[in-house]
Order: C-alpha cells, then sequence, then structure tokens
C-alpha cells in the first residue's frame, strides 16, 4: 500500500512540469512590432511593404549575420 502511494506521488510530482517563456520573448515582440512599424512607414509600395514585412522578421537573423561576418574580418 505504501509502495503505491509513493508511486503515486511520484507521478504526480512529475506531471507538475511548469514550462515558463523565455524572458527575451517580450522584447522580440516589441522589436518586432517597432520594427513592422518602421519598415511599413518607409514603404512607398505595396510591394515594399511586403518587403518590409519580412524585414521586420528576420531583422534579428539579419543583425547576427552581418555582426559575425564584421568580426571575422
Amino acid at each position: 500500500m505504501t509502495t503505491e502511494i509513493n508511486a503515486l506521488q511520484t507521478e504526480q510530482k512529475r506531471k507538475k512540469v511548469n514550462y515558463n517563456s523565455p524572458p527575451a520573448a517580450p522584447v522580440y515582440g516589441l522589436g518586432l512590432i517597432g520594427a513592422l512599424i518602421y519598415f511599413l512607414q518607409h514603404a512607398d509600395t505595396f510591394w515594399a511593404g511586403v518587403l518590409g514585412l519580412f524585414k521586420a522578421v528576420f531583422w534579428p537573423g539579419i543583425l547576427v549575420y552581418e555582426l559575425l561576418k564584421y568580426l571575422h574580418k
């Protein structure tokens, strides 16, 4: 009986997994919104707006790529 209770308590402890969002997620979200507003305000045509949307989504990757390319020199 005691081993069954211990097994049940152990199983209940395993089920209590706490998934927290990373602290960088809100910062990335604000950066995404800010970049989207910036790029869309400077778009003259529809396709420039579409390009601005892609730039807003991928700007962190482009930034890191350019930084690593600069540091490699």
